[in-house]
């Protein structure tokens, strides 16, 4: 299929007149970048929240209001609702080498009630001249940080710099998935069963591997991966169903849409419809017994990062569908699922913001993107007034 903006001067205007008050109200302070782009059921307005971030990796948001974004340098940042940021002290040292650093940040599914006032983070630990991808947590303090927690790191090290994966996503039980990936110098580590790398992670709160993982009886598989064959996702999210979805980078086009089911293997390096860097030729076969088949591909080079699904009111048309964003290509995907396949798509924005890096839904019901790049921005994303 060939995203499109079908339509468009005829679509449908749309808005929730309930929710223009509510979503007027909290983007006063923002910078208007782009009013009234027509999509296929509304227009919408996008907002500059903050701005100045190095390499920003993701965005998470506090009940009060304020946002959290982390940068690959390390710095994660306190954003409050003018857009002032600060940098949170003690921050662990993270390997910054390529596509290392401080990456995905997620607050525990009971945050705000003091006991459960913990962030998630991943990060890529240095290790001599290697690094490893690593998960930890650290108490806030209301406007500081506490303690960091190393609560996990990947069973070994290796040259740094590339697919440290490290997207996190609470499943509805409670437990966390993490993804790691492939590491970039020896794909087929994405097929080792004695590896993290390539794979996604299913870990309760504390760093254990639940006891109902799918390779905990297995002597010959960690106790920790919950998929493998996993080239590098960096965009993961739950649906309201409870279903975990995910995007992963193909190497040379083969950017892949999955649903992440305990137990499968989706084939990397042994299966991709992408191709060899050097060469641009096929990398293994598009479709191998045993191994998963991708969802849908996306065309081209998209290079997938950050996935959301929208529930929110304010969108109501939009409701069920997935949000993907795009580094590279610098688009925002709307993909429609109808029993679990991808029935449609609509591109929303191909350049308007830059390199797409995160995307959120947020508790004020608007959408979130989050751009990466020396000058990065967080942006929001609303229907507009009519």
């Amino acid at each position: 299929m060939t995203p499109r903006r079908s339509l468009r001067l005829q679509a449908k205007r749309w808005v929730a007149p309930s929710l223009v008050g509510l979503l007027l109200a909290s983007t006063a302070q923002a910078e208007v970048v782009h009013y009234a782009l027509e999509t296929d059921h509304f227009a919408i307005t996008i907002e500059r929240v903050a701005d100045g971030f190095a390499n920003p990796w993701a965005v998470a948001f506090l009940p009060d209001g304020r946002y959290l974004v982390s940068e690959r340098s390390g710095e994660l940042n306190l954003v409050d609702s003018d857009g002032q940021t600060q940098v949170l002290e003690g921050m662990p040292q993270v390997s910054q080498n390529g596509q290392g650093g401080l990456l995905d940040v997620a607050l525990h599914p009971e945050f705000g009630d003091g006991e459960h006032d913990w962030i998630y983070f991943t990060w890529s630990k240095p290790e001599g001249d290697n690094s490893r991808s690593a998960l930890s947590r650290v108490k806030w303090k209301g406007d500081s940080l506490g303690d960091v927690e190393h609560l996990f790191e990947q069973d070994r090290a290796s040259s740094p710099g590339r697919h440290y994966g490290s997207r996190l996503a609470w499943l509805k039980d409670g437990t966390l998935l993490m993804s790691i990936g492939d590491r970039g110098v020896d794909p087929s580590r994405a097929q080792a069963s004695d590896d993290h790398a390539g794979s996604t992670l299913r870990l309760t709160e504390t760093e254990e591997a639940p006891g109902d993982n799918p390779f905990v009886d297995d002597d010959d598989t960690l106790d920790e991966i919950y998929t493998m064959g996993n080239r590098n996702i960096q965009g993961m999210t739950v649906l309201s169903n409870g279903e975990p979805w995910a995007t992963e980078h193909g190497p040379r086009t083969g950017d892949e849409l999955n649903q992440i089911v305990p137990g499968n293997n989706y084939g990397w390096p042994e299966v991709s419809l992408g191709n060899d860097y050097s060469t641009n030729e096929p990398i293994g076969v598009e479709s191998k017994p045993g191994m998963v088949d991708p969802v849908y591909r996306f065309d081209g080079r998209f290079a997938p990062s950050g996935l959301a699904e929208v529930t929110s009111d304010a969108f109501e048309p939009w409701q069920g569908s997935l949000l993907a964003g795009g580094l590279g290509s610098q688009k925002l995907l709307r993909l429609t699922l109808e029993e679990g396949q991808v029935a449609d798509e609509e591109l929303i924005l191909e350049g308007e913001i830059g390199r797409i890096r995160d995307v959120r839904q947020g508790p004020d019901e608007a959408i979130y993107l989050l751009t990466d790049g020396g000058q990065g921005s967080l942006y929001r994303l609303t229907p507009s007034e009519r």
